[in-house]
C-alpha cells in the first residue's frame, strides 16, 4: 500500500511539525473541537501535530487542523458574572437598531446595518 501524500510523523516536510492525513491521527491527539467537546481547553501548550487533508475550500488546496495532547489539556474555564454579563450585552447591541434603537429580537443583517422594517422594501428586495 502506497504512503499517503500527508504522511509525515517525524515532522520533515510540513514546517517541522508532525503531520498526518484525515483521520489518521495517532490517540491521545486531538483537535480544539475535540477537547472542547470533553470539556478541555488546550491550556497554553503548544501544537503536538496537525492533520492535512486536501480542500476545494481553502484558496492553496489544502486544510490544517492543529493536534494537541490530552494528557496537557486543562479544564475549561467556568463563565463568570461578569463574562455573562459581558457577552450578554454584546449580543444586546447585535441586535439592537442604530436608526430606531429597538431590539429587532434578531441579530441585524451586517449588509443592510439596521432592522429590516427601518432597511425597507427597496433594501430587502436587493
Amino acid at each position: 500500500m502506497a504512503r499517503p501524500r500527508f504522511w509525515d510523523p517525524e515532522g520533515r516536510r510540513f514546517g517541522g511539525i508532525p503531520t498526518y492525513p484525515w483521520r489518521m491521527a495517532p490517540a491521545g491527539l486531538l483537535t480544539r473541537r475535540q477537547l472542547r467537546a470533553r470539556g478541555l481547553r488546550p491550556g497554553g501548550q503548544q501544537v503536538a501535530a496537525q492533520l492535512m487533508w486536501r480542500s476545494r475550500r481553502s484558496t492553496n488546496g489544502v486544510r490544517v487542523a492543529y493536534l494537541y495532547r490530552l494528557t496537557h489539556a486543562r479544564p475549561v474555564r467556568p463563565m463568570t458574572d461578569g463574562r455573562r454579563r459581558a457577552l450578554a450585552a454584546a449580543n444586546t447591541a447585535r441586535r439592537t437598531c442604530p436608526t430606531c434603537g429597538r431590539d429587532a429580537g434578531y441579530v441585524l443583517p451586517a449588509h443592510l446595518g439596521t432592522c429590516l422594517p427601518c432597511a425597507g422594501p427597496a433594501a430587502l428586495a436587493a
